[in-house]
């Protein structure tokens, strides 16, 4: 899974990043567009199932599934026309998975509040500046399908079948224009979807509003944060997630051992884990994911997989031969293999490792052993 953090200068995007990937290679100060060239960090993704796995077996490797996090450069409103530092950096993350946007909720005179001009500090607006982002990914996107557009059309001179492609283009076209981002814009047909796929448009991307709050606003309570609110009926209205953190209290543990970690956290009223955490949760079920693990002496592994994926499909993720020459799948459930004291031949004495064929649709959590032949 790839992530794509976006935001405002100034709004703690930098700061976050160093925090969820635990270094310091983002620059995180107090002045527009100290991020030039985007930062790109791999962070695990923690699974105290795989863990226990690992523990047991004495294993030799063990993979957790990673996440990566591309951090650009702050964009500013009127980015697509060249202020700021443009939106140069924008095709940095076509490729990402889901975009988190970093939105500033607290006051702080002594951090400026850049929208359009750095030199015009204005007040902190979370509904503005979430609408100028958008627009910016928006005309990102106008462009790109422009030139498609283009493309397309020279192309109709020797492939007359590309007038649907055409057709739907123009529509994009007066979608994006209307100011529409493209992930409510009707895709109807096979060919709509490839098209419109192909194009990895910005604001068809899923989006994680991280609402950036201050170490108050954690004592104080984040349900009271004015800001926080505005953000979650953003959210909640265009079926967005929105996540509350403190990107400043998240980059002062990173890198801490776990129990100071959780007694710095707990000191702020937080006793359900770190931001990081609670992102790479939001993230899965906004995209639809879950994993499955594998496990053994030699190695240990979590694999990431769409929700509704078949047995072979999973099987496919280790190796393609493991999907072409599929035969069955031996599959216990994780909470299974828990309740039966992490015993694998209790589990078979109770008849509770389980043989799937082909149409088996693998869940979260299942310890999978394939059996193929090619």
């Amino acid at each position: 899974m790839k992530l794509g953090i976006v935001g405002l200068p100034n709004v703690g995007k930098s700061t976050l990043f160093n925090a969820i990937t635990n270094t310091q290679n983002a620059e995180a100060q107090n002045y527009p567009f100290c991020t030039i060239e985007p930062n790109v960090g791999i962070v695990p993704v923690p699974d105290a199932r795989l863990d226990k796995l690992a523990e047991i077996w004495d294993t030799d490797k063990k993979t957790p599934a990673i996440i990566e996090f591309v951090d650009i450069a702050g964009l500013v409103k009127g980015a697509s026309k060249g202020a700021g530092l443009g939106n140069k950096f924008l095709g940095n993350i076509r490729e990402v998975d889901a975009i988190v946007h970093v939105v500033r909720c607290f006051d702080d005179d002594n951090i400026i509040h850049v929208v359009e001009d750095v030199n015009k500090p204005v007040g902190v607006d979370p509904a503005g500046d979430i609408e100028a982002i958008d627009l910016e990914l928006i005309l990102s996107d106008l462009e790109l399908v422009e030139r498609r557009l283009d493309r397309t059309r020279k192309a109709m001179k020797g492939d007359k079948t590309l007038a649907a492609e055409e057709k739907f283009l123009m529509a994009l076209i007066e979608h994006l224009s209307d100011g529409k981002n493209a992930r409510s814009m009707p895709v109807e047909t096979d060919g709509e979807k490839a098209v419109f796929e192909d194009m990895h448009l910005l604001s068809a991307k899923p989006i994680i509003y991280a609402a950036n709050v201050s170490e108050d606003d954690l004592i104080d309570g984040v349900e009271n944060n004015e800001y926080v609110r505005i953000v979650e009926a953003i959210a909640g209205k265009e079926g967005s997630a929105c996540l509350p953190i403190c990107a400043k209290i998240e980059e002062d543990v990173a890198g801490m051992e776990p129990e100071e970690k959780a007694e710095l956290l707990a000191e702020f009223g937080i006793t359900d884990g770190c931001g990081l955490d609670k992102l790479i949760q939001k993230s899965y079920a906004l995209l639809g994911l879950i994993s499955f693990l594998t496990d053994g002496k030699k190695e240990c592994r979590a694999w990431t997989i769409k929700k509704g994926t078949r047995a072979p499909q999973a099987a496919g993720k280790i190796h393609s031969d493991f999907e072409r020459g599929f035969i069955r799948a031996s599959v216990v459930a994780y909470d299974t293999f828990a309740e039966c004291g992490y015993d694998m031949a209790a589990v078979k004495a109770k008849g509770l490792q389980r043989t799937e064929g082909k149409e088996y649709i693998v869940a979260d959590g299942d310890i999978i052993e394939f059996l193929f032949k090619v």
